[in-house]
């Protein structure tokens, strides 16, 4: 194990770049508590990206995603954002990863690649929803990813502070948050 911590020490400068806009820590992923009682059918619909833990995959602004159910229980995930004058979008799958607790998502945007985590800590999901993702690598360190999500372009100051705090209470680093640019966005739509 002593020689497998020192060659990833030595390839950490090499990944870097690789997950720069990322956040990584030390260590493997929290297990934050997710929604009790989650409803994946009542999740579904169009959710605007309030703020977030930078992402390299995410570098526009209006940032939104559509989550459709489909027959055989997976929902249809379509992302946009608008990056340097245009719309952009990418499709994936959602799936409920453990039905004993649904609120632990995974989505995948291609066929090839295994699915991502997805958890949804918390949500009314009429108004707001508090989102996080993690991956570890060989539990030495991970990357992760948190958002706040509206039903509408904007959160009251108190429920993202409150969003904020929920994510803060679980260990999860959000001190790299950052507000989604969500201004301007229907002359592109």
């Amino acid at each position: 194990m002593k020689k497998m911590q020192v060659c990833l020490l030595l390839l950490l400068p090499l990944l870097l770049p690789q997950i720069k806009a990322q956040v990584p820590h030390w260590g493997p992923c929290p297990e934050p508590a997710t929604q009790s009682a989650f409803n994946f059918k009542l999740f579904m619909g169009r959710w605007f990206e309030i703020a977030k833990l930078p992402a390299q995959f995410e570098k526009g602004r209006c940032i939104e995603t559509n989550f459709t159910l489909q027959f055989d229980g997976t929902a249809r995930v379509v992302s946009s954002e608008i990056l340097k004058g245009e719309l952009r979008t990418i499709e994936g799958t959602a799936v409920v990863e453990d039905q004993k607790n649904p609120a632990k998502l995974g989505i995948s945007f291609s066929y090839v690649l295994p699915y991502t985590p997805y958890w949804i800590l918390s949500t009314d999901y009429a108004n707001f929803a508090l989102v996080y993702s993690c991956t570890d690598v060989l539990r030495l360190f991970h990357v992760d990813f948190a958002w706040i999500l509206a039903r509408g372009r904007t959160l009251p100051a108190a429920t993202i502070n409150h969003g904020k705090e929920v994510f803060a209470k679980n260990n999860i680093d959000i001190s790299r948050m950052i507000s989604s640019r969500q201004q301007g966005c229907d002359k592109h739509l």
